[in-house]
């Protein structure tokens, strides 16, 4: 079993991350097609992510004194995205409940008015999304981090 301390910590530090560019960039740009949002928005998040994968592997390497094996990188970095996929996913319950579905008129594949089924699918594509490409990230950050066997001996 994987110490959650680190997933929890990062997968929430990438989703407070996404939380906070959601609502700046929604209060301070009210174009919806604006640039900020349609290649803004998936390029910071995908950094983001990237980056906090990154962290927090490194930062289990610190705390067992030694480099990780390739699969406990896949792991870790797996877990680090549920927990970023599962608190965004939480984050836009709040924003449907209080600001409604305005925000998703703008979005890609969103004609007008959206339907419950175009929020069960904005919602299974955010958490998807974040784990198809967290295990993405993982894999390649844990090959370039990952203990070779070559060093064991």
């Amino acid at each position: 079993m994987t110490n959650m301390k680190i997933p929890l910590k990062y997968g929430l530090l990438t989703a407070v991350g996404a939380m906070a560019w959601v609502l700046v960039v929604r209060s301070l740009v009210h174009n919806p097609n604006s640039a900020v949002h349609i290649p803004g928005t998936p390029i910071f998040f995908n950094v983001l992510q990237f980056v906090t994968i990154y962290l927090g592997l490194k930062e289990k390497e610190r705390e067992y004194g030694d480099k990780q094996d390739f699969k406990k990188g896949i792991k870790t970095g797996v877990a680090i995205s549920f927990v970023y996929g599962l608190a965004m996913s939480l984050f836009f319950v709040g924003v449907l409940a209080i600001v409604g579905t305005r925000w998703m008129g703008a979005e890609p594949g969103v004609q007008g008015n959206p339907t419950a089924l175009d929020v069960a699918k904005a919602f299974a594509g955010l958490f998807i999304s974040a784990l198809v490409l967290g295990l993405i990230y993982s894999t390649l950050i844990s090959f370039f981090l990952a203990k070779r066997r070559s060093e064991e001996s």
